[in-house]
């Protein structure tokens, strides 16, 4: 066997479990072998990476996020560019590209561009259209003028453009036409998500059953649980079929409501970052979506009406909560932001596991959860 690089010496985190003293060897992209102790050695490595005992994970996998490092990933290719580069330095190796509302003609480009990065840049993995399908209720950070109930000839201009890399569309199935979009959406392979939605239980189930498998950002922008209307959140819980999205950031969903989602719903919850442009770029003023935010604590708020804009998180930092506030195992976590995210949006084959023939994506984690070192496709970032 050929094998480019092997990392040997590290307490890998995969598949639910630790191994310690475990080595991982990459060839061509992929993972070509693991195992313990030194038999490594027999590969022979054109490259060796010593991770003295680190943690060793799958490399991150955020299905939800919108920007990062000062730019938005609604204002094209270079500012994919610049916001990937700083979720990929936490950990994040593969994304989906999620562009918020616009007119459908403005979205539809924005998908296009996303389709040509995905047939050049095998990190990302594609997109996700939060929105225009959107309760005005439950709006958060998206202008209101532009919310409009699903059609068919929005919906199949959106697909065209998006030439099969649109990964998962965010829709209030309440709205007229809400039940034919979703299944109009998962008959063309996209993952349709329930969310910034007025649904009750009642609603939100029928979406379920319609096809819908995804929960955002669950708690926000959507009715919470009343003793006397269970509300979308716990139509998910209920439902096996269904992966619930949360922002760990201890800001959008206190730590002991996550809590109560992760043991509800026990290897569904998704860590996504709902990132927009502050992330890793501080304080200040932003944009998003045409729509002016200010950053302040790490907290972006709608300047008008003082809304939750997304979030200045990357997926380390939400780990690092998961353990540290939550109190979810580590190997819990990991999966949160490795495996469920994958599987999600069907990329589960190839990325969100270590496993022999999977992308040699990997990230080292010190005893703080801090990310040390990443290597994508095999090589070091």
């Amino acid at each position: 066997m050929s094998v480019d690089r092997v990392i040997h010496s590290a307490r890998l985190v995969d598949d639910g479990s630790v191994t310690d003293d475990a080595w991982v060897a990459f060839a061509a992209g992929t993972v070509a072998a693991r195992g313990t102790g030194a038999g490594w050695r027999e590969l022979a490595p054109r490259a060796v990476d010593d991770a003295h005992g680190a943690w060793l994970t799958p490399g991150f996998v955020d299905i939800h996020g919108h920007g990062g490092g000062g730019a938005a990933y609604d204002d094209g290719e270079a500012a994919i560019a610049t916001a990937r580069a700083v979720h990929r330095a936490h950990g994040t190796t593969r994304a989906v590209i999620s562009l918020v509302t616009a007119p459908i003609e403005d979205l539809a480009a924005r998908a296009a561009v996303v389709a040509e990065l995905a047939a050049a840049d095998p990190t990302v993995l594609g997109s996700h259209l939060e929105g225009p399908f959107l309760d005005v209720g439950h709006k958060g950070a998206h202008p209101a003028s532009l919310l409009r109930a699903p059609d068919a000839a929005a919906i199949d201009r959106l697909l065209e453009a998006g030439a099969g890399t649109i990964r998962q569309v965010t829709l209030a199935p309440e709205l007229p036409g809400g039940m034919a979009a979703i299944r109009r959406l998962s008959a063309a392979g996209v993952a349709v998500a329930v969310g910034h939605t007025d649904a009750d239980d009642a609603a939100a189930r029928a979406a379920f059953d319609a096809g819908a498998t995804i929960l955002t950002h669950a708690f926000n922008a959507m009715p919470g649980i009343h003793h006397r209307a269970p509300g979308p959140v716990v139509a998910a819980l209920n439902d096996e079929r269904v992966t619930l999205e949360v922002i760990a950031d201890g800001t959008h969903v206190h730590p002991d409501v996550i809590r109560l989602l992760v043991q509800g719903a026990p290897g569904r919850v998704a860590l996504v970052t709902d990132a927009m442009a502050a992330a890793a770029a501080g304080d200040g003023e932003y944009n998003l979506g045409g729509l002016a935010v200010s950053v302040s604590g790490g907290v972006a708020r709608l300047v008008e009406g003082g809304a939750i804009a997304g979030s200045t998180l990357t997926q380390d930092a939400a780990i690092r909560l998961m353990v540290t506030r939550v109190g979810m195992p580590l190997p819990a976590a990991v999966a949160a932001a490795t495996a469920v995210p994958a599987a999600a949006v069907g990329v589960a084959d190839r990325f969100g596991s270590l496993a022999p023939g999977r992308a040699a994506d990997a990230v080292l984690l010190d005893d703080a959860l801090t990310v040390r070192r990443v290597w994508v496709d095999g090589a070091p970032v």
